[in-house]
């Protein structure tokens, strides 16, 4: 193995600073169709994805996020790659939870909470499409979110707050729910933030717990290099970054970028190809 990549602690538990995002093995790439499609047929067996995981495994990037609930051909390749690189992923579940407050609601929500268990998740954060229907602005509460915390810790996992808005962040520090970190939207473009920016900066850097950025290049908007160093510079040395690759080369480049920017030096990364370069592109 080479050099290692930088960690934090989250709730006690040593994690890679880079997170493996999934939307570019899933197939969620936030343009259309067609290219959900290439997603998917770029890693459509567990074989695939688990060369994918291992440039991550080998070079210390070992927490991995998800929906992970019903996602088996994953499971798979999540183990494959465990067995090649001899270690284990720590998986973040980000199952969608039904947050109906009734009898049925509550005991599906435990139900998919305790499967989220059963695939060896360590973090579970309730997905934010779930968590932001308990949102109460007037108030500024997430209402009930205590109830399905609860049910994380009684699972033995480590609760979190899956946080688009932003404002769950705020709420969640103001009223000390039991949770021990954040995801949240984060990039150079603002793409799907809900405010601008540098107010999102500030929600991160005042934060009580550590972050997980997602987004980290606005879903291929801009590139590795911008996107990665833009995030690696301005978030806090406890704070996470989920990068998501489509191919082992896309993973190899991002940690290369990534390690680069931690250790104050340019990238060794190949030139782009283009039909007609300058004489000047040629030799960068």
């Amino acid at each position: 193995m080479g050099t290692q990549f930088p960690r934090t602690m989250v709730g006690g538990k040593s994690l890679s600073r880079m997170i493996i995002g999934t939307n570019w093995i899933l197939g969620w790439s936030h343009t259309g169709a067609a290219a959900d499609q290439l997603i998917r047929s770029k890693n459509d067996s567990a074989e695939k994805i688990a060369d994918l995981l291992a440039v991550y495994l080998n070079a210390g990037v070992d927490t991995m996020m998800a929906p992970f609930v019903g996602q088996d051909t994953l499971m798979k390749a999540i183990h494959m790659a465990e067995d090649r690189a001899g270690r284990a992923l720590i998986l973040v579940d980000t199952p969608i939870i039904n947050v109906d407050d009734s009898a049925l609601g509550r005991s599906t929500a435990a139900a998919t909470i305790a499967a989220s268990k059963q695939n060896g998740a360590t973090f579970c954060f309730p997905h934010h499409s779930s968590t932001e229907q308990l949102v109460n602005k007037n108030r500024a509460t997430i209402d009930r979110l205590p109830d399905y915390l609860a049910m994380i810790r009684d699972q033995g996992m480590i609760p979190g707050l899956s946080a688009h808005m932003p404002e769950l962040v705020l709420y969640s520090d103001a009223n000390g729910y039991d949770v021990e970190t954040y995801i949240q939207i984060y990039n150079c473009l603002g793409f799907l933030m809900q405010i601008e920016i540098e107010t999102i900066n500030k929600v991160i850097w005042e934060s009580k717990k550590p972050v997980m950025t997602i987004k980290s290049m606005a879903a291929g908007r801009c590139t590795p290099f911008v996107g990665l160093n833009f995030s690696w510079s301005t978030i806090r040395p406890c704070d996470m970054v989920t990068v998501g690759c489509m191919t082992p080369k896309e993973a190899e480049e991002v940690i290369e970028i990534s390690l680069a920017a931690f250790e104050g030096r340019r990238p060794e990364l190949e030139g782009r190809s283009s039909p007609a370069k300058s004489a000047l592109t040629k030799t960068v």
